[in-house]
């Protein structure tokens, strides 16, 4: 697939604002924590990638910087959707799915912070969120990414944090919305490199059901809120 202008300078702001954005890159892990600051696509520049804006009775399309309504309801998709930002044609249009029963208020509300620390062979994490769906179900996921970003793009690797199975990756936020990912890990997580770029994300899942040593299916059941990257 050829890449117009339009495309092509989309997925280089993305990529400026993914490499610098939220995080002290001079910080060196074996030294002292590294701040962790999460954010939402739109704050990367990019459409949110998982939840939907209706705009007629079958359609739904990704919400992007041009969606002022908060007050604006969202919606799943009825199938699972890949996961394009740097693609403007991705948007949508997309077939329908459920009510998520939020508005893009709502979504748009959470944030989260923290601390990430490589202690001796160990990794301890320590964040805190708020904002989030009450009594949502989450999991937390230690992604990779190529950079430059591969043109088209091939989607990113996605790791449960802490045991492959999934059984370290998974917390609920309680009914204000709030919510303490606090674990610590026989390893530290691996970094960004020179080729690829690594970040935390965590899913919202929808259905209340968590996948183990897989997300869920993105758009329809398994829903990224917030994201942060991982220096080098």
């Amino acid at each position: 697939m050829k890449t117009g202008t339009k495309t092509k300078a989309t997925l280089l702001a993305a990529t400026a604002v993914i490499a610098f954005s939220g995080v002290a890159y001079s910080v060196a892990a074996d030294t002292q924590p590294i701040e962790l600051n999460f954010f939402s696509h739109l704050d990367a520049g990019m459409p949110e990638q998982d939840v939907f804006i209706a705009r007629s009775d079958a359609q739904v399309y990704r919400v992007t910087a041009d969606d002022k309504d908060l007050q604006a309801q969202l919606f799943t998709t009825a199938n699972e959707l890949h996961h394009n930002p740097f693609d403007p044609s991705q948007v949508g249009p997309h077939q329908k799915g459920a009510d998520l029963g939020l508005n893009l208020g709502e979504w748009l509300g959470a944030k989260g912070s923290g601390t990430y620390e490589c202690e001796g062979e160990s990794g301890v994490i320590d964040v805190t969120f708020a904002g989030l769906i009450p009594d949502g179900v989450y999991t937390m996921w230690h992604f990779f990414m190529p950079m430059p970003v591969i043109d088209p793009f091939i989607g990113t690797l996605d790791l449960p944090y802490g045991a492959r199975d999934g059984s370290e990756a998974t917390f609920a936020a309680d009914g204000q919305g709030t919510a303490s990912f606090a674990k610590t890990t026989e390893s530290c997580l691996q970094l960004s490199g020179t080729q690829t770029v690594a970040g935390l994300a965590i899913a919202y899942h929808s259905d209340g059901n968590t996948y183990g040593a897989v997300p869920g299916e993105f758009g329809k059941n398994a829903h990224i809120q917030l994201f942060t990257m991982l220096p080098n």
